[in-house]
């Protein structure tokens, strides 16, 4: 299960990409760039694919009961959920 630990803070990093896309988005004049462009690909293309997997990763495991107490951190599995429903909620109010 250490790829489920690295998946997490992958998914993590990715969840922040997607906030500061968000962000980039509301300001009137974006910044342009190599930087820029690779925040927008992980925040909207790899995020949402990364905590796809690593939620029903997580789901499967407490299902089955074989994720242990201290495997992955309590809040980084929450702040994980949290964005992930955030992300499915844009998704479903964006669509057009």
């Amino acid at each position: 299960m250490p790829l489920l630990r690295l998946l997490s803070r992958v998914a993590f990093i990715c969840n922040i990409c997607f906030l500061l896309a968000s962000f980039v988005q509301w300001l009137p004049n974006p910044p342009e760039g190599g930087l820029i462009s690779m925040i927008i690909i992980l925040g909207y293309l790899l995020a949402i694919l990364v905590s796809t997997v690593v939620n029903v990763w997580v789901i499967a495991a407490l299902a089955v009961r074989r994720l242990k107490k201290g495997m992955v951190p309590t809040w980084l599995l929450v702040v994980n959920f949290a964005f992930f429903t955030l992300q499915l909620l844009l998704l479903l109010i964006n669509r057009k």
